[in-house]
């Protein structure tokens, strides 16, 4: 008999990684959160903080990036367009309940251009968008790769080809592999089906270039078991935002100190701060992450010019 993958849970389910952190909250703790984000406001938004024209994303060259928002990015590799976690709607959260967007998303999800791929790496709201999918004018023709357990959700918003991947688990479109990674997070929709579904991040290698989606994570011992396995990568796209307060969160979220640390563990040359500017899911001034993520590129001597914070719509070649 085949023995299970450790983040296989007896029975059913998913766990993270040996050498994960664990979450230390009190009651008390999660009632101290909820007070605070009763009272957080966004303060006001810095200038330049979107680029001056939306991106055309049907245009974008080889080994160029886009972000749309939040952990939404596209890039195209080996030739196919590829659209990572598109929450492109104004809430995240189920029937336009909870947070809501403070800077809308670049592109609306029924302005998207015909996609090569969709990247989703877990289920929470603000990674898997199902209004903003369902409202993607090409369901039929674009595959979707996912972590285990999503297929028949994306199904039920009209695409007929989806992936479902373990980690460590390679597809091939193309020219183009795609490797489903780990990542230190828990999944969960509603009620009763925390960590039902399994949560990712991903590698994407052609013949040119390697890049690392990080989906949602916190630190782990992972990451450079990544790093000596699918690593190195030319770009890490990494969250650097809601992170406070850390007896919550450190689970889960990575701060901006953390983030480079993960870069570095994972051997990337450059890293793409994201998951910030968009919402805010925490109490934290939500753009204090920026001037965080910059300072400790310097400080952990990964180059302050190799932790890129984008502008909303910006395009880059990496």
């Amino acid at each position: 008999m085949t023995q299970a993958p450790p983040h296989h849970r007896p029975g059913g389910g998913f766990r993270n990684p040996p050498g994960s952190p664990v979450q230390s909250a009190t009651p008390r703790d999660f009632l101290r959160f909820m007070l605070a984000m009763r009272r957080a406001k966004v303060p006001p938004l810095p200038p330049g903080l979107a680029a001056p024209t939306p991106p055309d994303l049907a245009v974008l060259a080889e080994n160029e990036i886009a972000w749309l928002g939040h952990a939404c990015f596209a890039f195209r590799m080996a030739g196919k367009l590829v659209l990572t976690d598109p929450y492109l709607s104004r809430t995240a959260g189920p029937v336009g309940l909870g947070p809501k967007r403070f800077l809308d998303a670049a592109v609306k999800a029924e302005a998207l251009p015909r996609l090569d791929l969709i990247a989703i790496s877990h289920n929470h709201y603000d990674h898997l968008d199902t209004r903003a999918l369902s409202a993607y004018c090409y369901r039929a023709e674009t595959p979707v790769v996912c972590p285990l357990g999503l297929a028949a959700l994306l199904r039920r918003q009209g695409f007929r080809d989806v992936v479902e991947l373990d980690w460590w688990q390679d597809w091939r479109l193309g020219e183009l592999a795609i490797t489903c990674l780990p990542a230190v997070h828990f999944s969960g929709r509603g009620l009763g089906d925390r960590n039902r579904t399994l949560w990712a991040s991903f590698a994407f290698a052609s013949q040119t270039r390697n890049v690392w989606f990080g989906g949602d994570t916190a630190p782990g011992a992972v990451f450079r078991e990544i790093g000596e396995r699918a690593g190195p990568f030319d770009l890490a796209l990494v969250g650097i935002g809601a992170y406070e307060p850390r007896s919550i969160m450190q689970a889960s979220h990575a701060t901006p100190e953390e983030a480079i640390g993960i870069a570095r563990d994972i051997g990337a040359k450059t890293a793409v701060g994201m998951h910030w500017g968009s919402i805010m899911l925490t109490p934290e001034d939500p753009f204090e992450a920026l001037l965080r993520f910059k300072r400790a590129a310097l400080e952990q001597q990964f180059g302050e010019t190799a932790a890129w914070v984008m502008q909303l719509g910006e395009v880059r070649a990496f």
